[in-house]
């Protein structure tokens, strides 16, 4: 019978010790010169230092077959999807934060240990870069709130084996949980001190203009604070008509209408008492996507795409972006739902 795996004679594969665990190295010098002749001497020298190796796909295996025997677990997809990295992304970060917000309210019970260590790594980078840059402090602060409320209520079931690991250990986690929702109700944001223009010297339409940009209603609330004329416009019942038509259907409309004294529609009260009943609609930068052809789900790099014309996965179809579909924090929830 022939051997068809990696021969044994070889060196095989180098390995670093990281604070995330063992990861994999490789030089990708030989690569970028067979796919670039012309590549620059800067390109080539950065290309000759060795790069931690992280894949970023996962086949998502329900059931056995007779090529594969087992599944694939949520676990299992945490551990193998570079979440870390992630979290240093600024078009994925509010991704990851929405996933762990998802895990943190149902799927706690369901991770292994390895499993655990990596979601509360990932969290810990994801409160130490708020902390440091201040970037989105109102969501972290609401995914510890769920993560600390799921905690006290699965650490007083332990001893119906509600969680795996420890008890002590789920103590200090949830300790240190509390410790970091202290540190940012504590978060001072300096105030930014600049001689140049700034947001009340722009014209009325174009402050009117960031204000239709946005798709979240604390964000205009909060904006609304700053000046008087913001105030203003962030109350104009055509800009709630939009954020209401940008997350609910027209169908919701009218099982919830809400009329003002002089008979309009108060679109701002029906945008609360739309998200009351209904989710409202999702927005990321980018986000995990899943191969309908191979059952791969992965992250996209739009860069090395470009670069060696790559997937981002081993796909087999002839034309791999027409078998992409995005995937939501709540669709990877359901894609492990056996």
């Amino acid at each position: 019978m022939p051997f068809l795996g990696q021969d044994w004679r070889s060196p095989g594969w180098s390995w670093i010790k990281t604070e995330d665990g063992w990861k994999r190295i490789e030089f990708y010098g030989n690569e970028l010169r067979d796919n670039n002749n012309g590549i620059d001497l800067e390109d080539f020298l950065f290309s000759l230092f060795p790069v931690i190796y992280q894949e970023k796909w996962i086949y998502v295996q329900k059931e056995s077959t007779r090529e594969r025997h087992g599944y694939c677990t949520l676990g299992e997809a945490f551990n193998r999807l570079d979440f870390s990295s992630a979290t240093q992304d600024i078009q994925r970060f509010t991704y990851v934060a929405k996933l762990l917000q998802l895990i943190a309210r149902s799927q706690l019970p369901s991770l292994s240990g390895a499993a655990q260590k990596n979601y509360f790594n990932v969290l810990e980078k994801i409160v130490r870069k708020v902390l440091e840059d201040h970037h989105n402090p109102r969501l972290i602060k609401e995914l510890l709130q769920d993560l600390s409320s799921t905690l006290c209520i699965l650490t007083r079931g332990m001893g119906k084996s509600v969680l795996v690991g420890n008890i002590n250990i789920w103590v200090c986690r949830l300790e240190t949980i509390l410790n970091w929702q202290q540190q940012l109700n504590n978060l001072q944001i300096p105030k930014q001190m600049s001689n140049g223009m700034t947001l009340r010297d722009l014209p009325l339409d174009m402050q009117n203009n960031i204000l239709y940009k946005f798709s979240d209603a604390c964000d205009i609330i909060n904006l609304g604070q700053a000046t008087p004329t913001l105030h203003m416009l962030s109350e104009d019942r055509h800009l709630w008509k939009k954020l209401c038509q940008f997350h609910f259907a027209e169908k919701q409309f009218c099982r919830h209408l809400i009329l003002s004294e002089r008979g309009h529609v108060d679109w701002k009260v029906m945008y609360y008492t739309l998200q009351k009943y209904y989710p409202k609609r999702e927005q990321y930068g980018d986000t995990l996507h899943f191969c309908r052809h191979c059952s791969i789900l992965f992250w996209k790099d739009c860069h090395l795409a470009l670069l060696f014309k790559d997937s981002g996965h081993p796909c087999t179809a002839n034309d791999p972006n027409n078998c992409l579909v995005p995937v939501s924090p709540q669709h990877f929830i359901d894609l492990f739902k056996f």
